[in-house]
């Protein structure tokens, strides 16, 4: 089984509200489904969380009463970006089925709880494919906070040890540079820790949720061994296609 994370950045206009980018998603999801490999997805929330999130200040836990109205409209378009990414899967012939973070599972002080994958494993013994996704979540302490796809992806590492775990992003990777800045700009194919520790943080592709570099960190902690984590660019046609079907494609990939 592979475990794959559509990036908000790729399934989302992450600069406008609610803007889902259908023709990309519908894409990935004929990709997936002609490499004939088994997977589960996770998806960011891009747009329809991100926005909503950051108004209401939802990260730093339940702080003032205004903030339940905030928690209501993430949760509710987090949802209905799952429906419509579960819409595209099903429409590419793969059984889908939505899996909320936040109805499912809880955080306690930031940690996401996971103890408990019988959903999970249940639909995919029915080889139906669970869809999770970035997420507001009820906490044990702070009340409730925001869940991201990359906690979810490190979590679901542990508990399902797929082959391989790939990150579909805007970017074809982890540069030395700012591509954006510097032409010469060199992307890294393989990263380890040592590699990650002499690039610069603020130097490389930053989003909203830190970065490149902070999300080849999460990766480094999802490796094992004989197990890569792959950061590869869902933007580029075939690609990820290519790389399920195990082709060398462009793309950095994170090794223990």
């Amino acid at each position: 089984m592979i475990l794959i994370k559509l990036g908000g950045s790729v399934i989302t206009d992450k600069s406008s509200y609610r803007t889902f980018n259908k023709g990309v998603v519908s894409r990935l999801c004929r990709e997936i489904k002609d490499s004939g490999k088994d997977v589960m997805i996770v998806h960011g929330a891009g747009s329809f969380g991100h926005v909503i999130a950051k108004e209401y200040e939802l990260q730093k836990g339940h702080i003032r009463d205004d903030q339940v109205d905030g928690l209501t409209k993430v949760s509710r378009d987090t949802r209905e970006l799952n429906g419509l990414v579960v819409s595209e899967l099903i429409d590419a012939g793969i059984p889908s089925v939505s899996v909320p973070t936040g109805s499912c599972f809880l955080m306690d002080d930031g940690d996401l709880i996971m103890d408990d994958t019988g959903i999970i494993k249940r639909y995919m013994d029915l080889g139906i494919v669970p869809v999770m996704m970035g997420d507001v979540v009820l906490d044990r302490k702070k009340g409730f906070g925001i869940c991201s796809g990359d906690a979810i992806m490190n979590s679901l590492a542990g508990l399902l040890s797929p082959e391989m775990i790939v990150f579909v992003s805007d970017v074809d990777g982890l540069y030395d540079r700012d591509p954006k800045i510097e032409k010469d700009a060199k992307l890294i194919t393989v990263v380890d820790a040592d590699i990650l520790s002499s690039v610069p943080a603020e130097t490389t592709v930053a989003d909203v949720t830190g970065g490149v570099h902070a999300k080849m960190r999460a990766m480094l902690d999802m490796c094992s061994d004989g197990r890569d984590c792959i950061l590869v660019n869902g933007t580029v046609d075939g690609r990820l296609n290519s790389l399920l079907s195990g082709k060398e494609v462009v793309c950095t990939r994170a090794r223990k």
